[in-house]
């Protein structure tokens, strides 16, 4: 049965790992409120990883569900080698040194064998491992190595990560193993590709070449972990399809307190631009081992979804924890909560200023416009739903955008946008047939919405469109219709 139209607005990502990869865990966890599947490609091989995308598309065709399949790339993860005798334990003022050669790690001396990222290194940068656990300064570089004082301690064992957050690095953004990885994603065709350790534009518009290359089409989320994305995050939204708040590593290369100031500000610039924003990581991290999440858990979740988060997403909870679907459930119970005091406090008496699109072009003037009306539209006429007709995604997008109380139905003849609106808050998608008409609009969209149980004769109805249609990127039409007054079921 698909989804009531009063189910949660906001869209829930899962990571499917060993302890969720089982079709009926698939199948519970869907209807405990999945709406986008997550496969890491930092764990496991193609082979398990195409046969759970076979699997949730299976179930989710089997429920008549839309959910995404949402690809994760690894990226240039620097990890140093062996360390001998681990844990080595240590101390501040102890000296470091990594080097390019493979040696047994030890006496003070470590492999980290990744030529790129130790040409960037100079004096005085700062490099930090074990997700900051560990802080080095560098104070001497050779062709080869770079000496480091240690400034804080602690345990180092094998393979830990590193970063140098105050680093200009020129490592390319797309390693071999990403190269292959992407490659598989797009011949199992993903609707998204998240891309790691973004840096500028540049490195979406990379990703977009390769895709091309391999006759590819996917969305692209950008991960936002890097000081340099932070620097470069309004071009870098402008020229992705999505954005992830990866608070993970972005709480190594800045610190912690500035997480929650960079997250607000993010996800306020994705709604700007009318894209979708995951908020990532640690969300319910103690549900890994536990039924119940913390208090401060739970209110991550809620103020994240206040915040303007189009999706929240689960890591280890539900790829390895020991409650995958419970914590779905909890991630779904959240959003239910949040969703009903954000609409209780917003002020729907707001007034839509014309002197807000001065800086548009005329078409984005009008799409803006039409997207603002039908939100007060909607919130003066309590209609049953507002149905987007779209090519691209970008009516859905751009009503969505404005938080409406009212369910969002987008009617598309495209497939690939259908799956993509699993991502984008409040929307129901459905694929339907082309039309060419507005009288084949109107016949098309209501039909579906009343077959599938939605609307019945006499629910009034929002409707906006693009005409002509068959053009992506444009809306300007707006109907308020009532369901049969055009004999259209």
């Amino acid at each position: 049965m698909p989804r009531p139209l009063n189910s949660k607005s906001t869209k829930v990502v899962a990571t499917l790992g060993p302890a969720s990869r089982d079709p009926e865990i698939i199948r519970q966890m869907i209807h405990a409120g999945m709406d986008v599947a997550r496969i890491n490609f930092s764990h496991g091989d193609h082979k398990t990883h195409g046969e759970t995308i076979d699997t949730v598309r299976r179930i989710a065709d089997e429920e008549k569900v839309n959910i995404a399949i949402l690809c994760d790339i690894q990226g240039p993860k620097i990890r140093i080698g062996k360390v001998a005798n681990e844990p080595l334990m240590v101390s501040p003022g102890d000296k470091i040194t990594f080097t390019l050669d493979d040696v047994p790690g030890e006496n003070g001396l470590i492999s980290l064998p990744h030529p790129e990222f130790m040409k960037d290194v100079s004096v005085d940068t700062t490099l930090l491992l074990d997700d900051g656990n560990l802080q080095f300064d560098v104070v001497e570089t050779m062709p080869r190595s770079v000496v480091c004082r240690v400034r804080i301690g602690g345990p180092l064992t094998s393979r830990k990560g590193v970063s140098a957050p105050n680093a200009n690095l020129t490592l390319s953004a797309i390693t071999e193993k990403d190269r292959a990885d992407i490659e598989f994603a797009l011949s199992k065709e993903a609707d998204y590709i998240a891309m790691s350790f973004v840096r500028k534009a540049d490195d979406i518009r990379q990703l977009r070449w390769l895709m091309n290359f391999f006759n590819g089409d996917a969305g692209i989320i950008a991960k936002i972990e890097m000081r340099e994305a932070l620097e470069n995050i309004e071009e870098i939204i402008k020229i992705c399809d999505g954005i992830m708040v990866a608070r993970g590593d972005l709480g190594v290369e800045t610190p912690a307190e500035r997480v929650p100031v960079e997250q607000k500000r993010i996800i306020t610039l994705c709604n700007n631009a009318a894209k979708p924003v995951i908020t990532a990581t640690q969300m319910l991290e103690s549900m890994k081992s536990n039924p119940r999440p913390t208090r401060a858990e739970a209110s991550d979740v809620y103020n994240a979804i206040l915040d303007g988060t189009d999706a929240i997403m689960l890591s280890a909870e539900s790829a390895a924890g020991k409650y995958p679907v419970r914590s779905v459930e909890v991630m779904n119970t959240i959003a239910i909560t949040a969703e009903e005091e954000m609409w209780k406090s917003r002020e729907a008496s707001a007034v839509f200023d014309i002197s807000d699109l001065a800086e548009e072009s005329q078409s984005e003037n009008i799409s803006n416009a039409i997207g603002e009306a039908t939100y007060h539209i909607s919130a003066a006429l309590n209609p049953k739903a507002i149905i987007t007709t779209t090519l691209s995604g970008y009516t859905a997008r751009r009503v969505a955008r404005e938080r409406p109380r009212t369910p969002i139905l987008c009617m598309t003849p495209e497939a690939k946008t259908y799956r993509r609106m699993a991502l984008v808050w409040g929307v129901h998608a459905f694929y339907v047939d082309e039309f060419n008409t507005i009288d084949e609009m109107l016949t098309v969209t209501v039909r579906a919405a009343h077959d599938a149980k939605h609307v019945r004769r006499g629910d009034l109805l929002v409707i906006i469109a693009g005409v002509p249609f068959g053009i992506a990127g444009q809306t300007n039409l707006l109907k308020v219709h009532r369901v049969g007054e055009q004999g259209e079921i």
